[in-house]
């Protein structure tokens, strides 16, 4: 029974030396904040780079420009695409190499928003994964945005990256999608993935 205990107490105070990323609440108030313009100061707080933001009717791709941090996004550069308005909007997540800040929708009106900071992690700290996105096919290019459509589904949506069209020659979906996932154990070791952040969008060589 003391090798138990001796053997749970080492697993508690390895928990307790676990690098975890910095989560923090961020104000919003749909009230007085313009949409546009507090994603852009956020993105220059935390330096971030594309935006990704899930609408009723689609999905809206952006991107951070300049030394203002200027957001462009895919219904400017494509007019058919959903358009980036609180009317519609469900949440969006901004993100870049170190950081990420999300603003979601809560029942009827309410909004919510938080940052994730993981500077100061390693690679054993969290499990990256790059998930495949929708795009078998690049149709054009505008403003720094490739549209890109869905053979078989018939999606389109309007990336921030530009000279892809020559890697979608066999019909293949080449997106990609890195998350991170931050995994905690509880005392008896057993561990969960709690916390995840998106960190960046590229296209794949493929072959």
């Amino acid at each position: 029974m003391k090798g138990l205990a001796l053997i749970k107490s080492e697993v508690k105070t390895a928990i307790m030396k676990m690098n975890k990323p910095r989560c923090q609440h961020l104000h919003f108030d749909k009230a007085t904040d313009d949409l546009k313009s507090w994603l852009e100061i956020q993105a220059r707080e935390y330096q971030l780079k594309n935006l990704l933001a899930h609408a009723e009717d689609g999905v809206i791709w952006g991107e951070f420009r300049g030394q203002n941090y200027e957001l462009a996004t895919s219904g400017e550069a494509f007019p058919q695409l959903t358009q980036l308005r609180f009317s519609t909007l469900q949440q969006c997540r901004t993100f870049g190499k170190n950081a990420e800040v999300m603003l979601w929708k809560v029942g009827q009106d309410d909004w919510k928003a938080r940052s994730i900071q993981d500077s100061h992690l390693s690679e054993k700290d969290y499990i990256p994964e790059d998930q495949i996105l929708w795009g078998t096919k690049a149709e054009k290019e505008s403003n720094g945005f490739t549209l890109v459509s869905d053979g078989s589904q018939g999606l389109r949506h309007g990336v921030p990256l530009s000279n892809i069209r020559d890697k979608f020659k066999n019909g293949k979906r080449l997106l990609r999608l890195t998350v991170r996932h931050y995994i905690e154990y509880s005392c008896d070791g057993v561990a969960r993935i709690y916390l995840s952040r998106v960190v960046n969008l590229f296209a794949d060589k493929g072959s």
